[in-house]
């Protein structure tokens, strides 16, 4: 029995059902043979240490900074003036960056099949919106700084004044790069690789397809709304931007916005790509992957940049202008439009093929059953 049918089934490893004695007891010469014990390749052991072990320079600098200390804080930055919502704020995310070790765990533990695969996938989902644009503007922006593009601020950075010493910024965003390979190694293939395997053309249509495609259609048109900021800005215009980024913009800002305009291109392929269909040549992974990165990356970065821009907002040259707040929601709208389709797509194609995989396991048994009989 292969870990799909344990999830199927609702089994615990170890365990089957339909045979009305617990494994290691049955009777009979027509028993089929027991499972192997479940086990852990080497490479998903090393792949599961490093993840779990790239936290720990961005816990470790969260917690030291609660507890007062001023690792890699510079003289005059404004985190030493955070007080108690910045103690909050690093609180919530030292947490965060707790659940990718519990994530590691759940992918490559026997106990972690037990826990329902739908469970795994919000918080898969939101690491991949948070990871992505770093471990996608990060490397980009050392490529342009090492080619002499200017003395740009890592992401995030939009401040004249002094923020974090420069080694921080390498460490922790080092960190989250092998993160975020580490867990996408990691990801559960045997737990969801049916529902990605084949073509789009292999796709049947179902009733709920013009509903499917009107919900695409919408969540494209919306990207509409931040693809034309993150362009504008990526191209040099100021329009929209508070006076205090825009006196700061750096080539790490510029990169910042193209990776931005990048994935809502992504957004939009992928989710007309698997809703249209009009070309049956591609693998159904293509526009599945497309869909899933950039609808992350759309809702939860922005998400994440909203709240980073009110909890910032002191000067009124640093508050965000309303046409930011705009490109930001909006740019979450889309982000949970897409998802929100993915999750009808998924529903549908495991349901489509959970009866075909129930009724061979009902003639299998019922073949079993006449055997006995005879």
């Amino acid at each position: 029995m292969t870990a799909n049918r344990l999830i199927d089934t609702g089994a615990a490893p170890g365990e089957r059902t339909g045979t009305g004695a617990p494994p290691g007891n049955r009777t009979g010469t027509d028993a089929p043979p027991e499972d192997p014990p479940y086990r852990v390749g080497r490479a998903r052991s090393v792949l599961r240490v490093v993840a779990i072990a790239s936290c720990l320079p961005y816990v470790g600098l969260k917690t030291a900074w609660t507890a007062g200390s001023r690792l890699g804080i510079p003289d005059g930055s404004p985190l030493l003036d955070g007080g108690t919502a910045l103690a909050v704020a690093n609180g919530a995310t030292v947490l965060m960056d707790g659940a990718v070790v519990v994530l590691a765990l759940l992918l490559t533990r026997p106990w972690g099949l037990r826990v329902p695969a739908w469970l795994l996938v919000l918080p898969m989902w939101v690491a991949s919106g948070l990871l992505l644009p770093i471990m996608t503007a990060f490397p980009v922006q050392l490529v342009v700084r090492l080619l002499g593009g200017g003395d740009g601020r890592p992401v995030g950075e939009g401040s004249s004044e002094p923020f974090l010493d420069p080694w921080v910024f390498g460490v922790v965003y080092g960190g989250f790069i092998v993160q975020g390979l580490a867990l996408g190694a990691l990801y559960a293939r045997e737990r969801w690789g049916h529902l990605w395997r084949g073509r789009l053309r292999d796709l049947p249509e179902t009733p709920t397809a013009p509903a499917l495609r009107a919900t695409a259609v919408a969540a494209a048109s919306a990207a509409l709304v931040p693809g034309v900021s993150h362009l504008l800005w990526a191209t040099g215009s100021t329009a929209g931007l508070e006076a205090g980024r825009a006196a700061d913009r750096t080539s790490d800002f510029y990169v910042l916005e193209a990776v931005g305009l990048l994935f809502v291109v992504v957004t939009a392929v992928g989710v007309l790509l698997l809703a249209f269909r009009r070309t049956g040549r591609p693998s159904l992974r293509l526009p599945l992957v497309l869909a899933w990165c950039g609808s992350a990356q759309l809702a939860c970065w922005g998400g994440w940049m909203s709240l980073a821009g009110l909890m910032g907002a002191g000067e009124a040259a640093d508050r965000p202008t309303e046409a930011t707040m705009v490109t930001y929601a909006v740019q979450m709208l889309a982000g949970a439009l897409v998802v929100t389709l993915g999750a009808y797509f998924f529903a549908e194609r495991a349901a489509a093929s959970a009866p075909s995989a129930h009724g061979a396991l009902d003639e299998s048994r019922g073949a079993l059953d006449e055997s006995r009989g005879s």
